[in-house]
């Protein structure tokens, strides 16, 4: 005969202490620029992979690409500008 057992570690998993601090979601807060130039530049590149990239294609991907650029070091200029460094 097989034992049942009981999967409370599985329910309990997503109880309401395991919810993200004020930190966290500020760190997300502060990130959100530079992971909406993430989705862009995905979406641009998952566009092409069915056919040639065109010109504008081309160009679509180099802007998101830019701006990724871009969020990542405002993002790093903001972290070592409240370390007290300069980036």
């Amino acid at each position: 005969m097989e034992h049942i057992v009981t999967v409370q570690d599985a329910v309990t998993a997503f109880a309401d202490f395991m919810e993200p601090t004020d930190a966290e979601l500020d760190a997300i807060e502060q990130e959100m620029p530079l992971i909406l130039a993430r989705v862009d530049l995905l979406d641009a590149q998952i566009i092409t992979l069915d056919r040639t990239p065109t010109e504008l294609d081309t160009r679509r991907i180099r802007r998101a690409h830019n701006r990724v650029l871009t969020e990542r070091r405002t993002l790093a200029n903001r972290a070592s500008g409240a370390r007290g460094g300069v980036a």
